[in-house]
């Protein structure tokens, strides 16, 4: 391997999915150890695709920072490390999730003998106590408000109300959603159930409640997928409105995209993003008193706290309590 081969056109396409060539020219003058452990880090120890990417955007964010101040990789110390995450212009996840890339990263350099040590070991974590997450939550009314909006007499609106169910109706991650192959919709006869493949390489199956089912059904039959091969993507992508679906899975970013248009044609605010919905499924069904780790299960959450991030049924008492005040 020739390291030299290795230097990007830009720091920033380490960022980028494909990582061939996209290593920043800091690390290619750390040598061919150096290279192979990034190329190590990066296409075998990350299975996940997200985490892959966040990875890669904050170690190529390091690498750019190195440049610019004229180290080198066997230069950073563990007071150089601080600064780093100190000045990083992020809240208190996005900077733990900036040094737990980091930390991961150099342990590989570590360990194929790039780097004597890693500095980023002794980097305390930035502490971020909160009850509630940021994400806007979407309400029943206006979940609804969007589903109805939805004309379906054509197959992007079929697909379309189909997502956006599978969205609200089980509040999976978009990422999975995006995921669906066709042999993920399992029939059991009198029911089907969706198999969603979660974080972490987990997997979960969901029944599909009626009207959900008659959605995806129309959407299956209106676009000609119903004997289409099991193993083929669910939700397919399209190319110009009036154009038949290809044979592409819908992506996450285009699944928000759709999102954000229909949002705008029910006139409802562009604020909501897929994950609202997920926040929309836990506060519903926890003001139902559905238990906790019921919904923990749904969510696909691997820790209760985490759920409870979800609920805003606090934040509805401290409107009230605002909309009180007698001035």
């Amino acid at each position: 391997m020739n390291a030299q081969d290795l230097v990007p056109k830009t720091p920033d396409s380490l960022a980028e999915t494909d990582l061939e060539g996209a290593f920043p020219a800091v690390l290619a003058r750390a040598g061919k150890a150096a290279c192979f452990a990034a190329d190590e880090f990066f296409r075998a120890r990350l299975s996940n695709p997200h985490t892959r990417t966040a990875y890669a955007h904050q170690v190529s964010r390091f690498l750019t920072w190195c440049e610019e101040e004229g180290l080198e990789l066997h230069q950073v110390t563990p007071g150089l490390a601080g600064r780093f995450l100190e000045e990083l212009p992020y809240r208190a996840p996005t900077k733990n999730q900036a040094l737990a890339a980091l930390r991961h990263f150099f342990d590989v350099l570590v360990a194929r003998h790039a780097v004597v040590l890693n500095p980023f070991h002794s980097v305390r974590g930035v502490r971020h106590p909160f009850d509630e997450g940021r994400t806007p939550e979407a309400s029943v009314k206006q979940a609804r408000r969007l589903l109805v909006s939805i004309k379906t007499d054509n197959v992007y609106g079929l697909r379309d109300r189909a997502v956006l169910g599978t969205l609200i109706y089980t509040g999976a991650r978009v990422g999975a959603i995006s995921r669906l192959r066709i042999q993920d919709l399992r029939d059991h006869g009198n029911h089907r159930a969706l198999q969603f493949a979660e974080k972490g390489g987990k997997s979960r199956e969901i029944p599909v409640r009626h009207d959900l089912d008659e959605w995806i059904a129309a959407y299956l039959e209106g676009a000609g997928l119903m004997d289409a091969p099991k193993g083929s993507w669910l939700f397919r992508a399209g190319q110009r409105r009036g154009s038949p679906l290809t044979e592409r899975a819908m992506s996450p970013l285009a699944v928000q995209l759709m999102l954000k248009r229909r949002l705008k044609a029910a006139g409802l605010p562009e604020i909501l993003s897929p994950h609202s919905f997920r926040v929309l499924v836990v506060t519903d069904l926890l003001s139902q008193n559905v238990p906790l780790e019921d919904v923990q299960y749904l969510a696909g959450h691997a820790h209760p706290r985490t759920t409870q991030i979800y609920d805003r049924r606090r934040r509805r008492v401290s409107r009230n309590l605002v909309e009180r005040i007698s001035v």
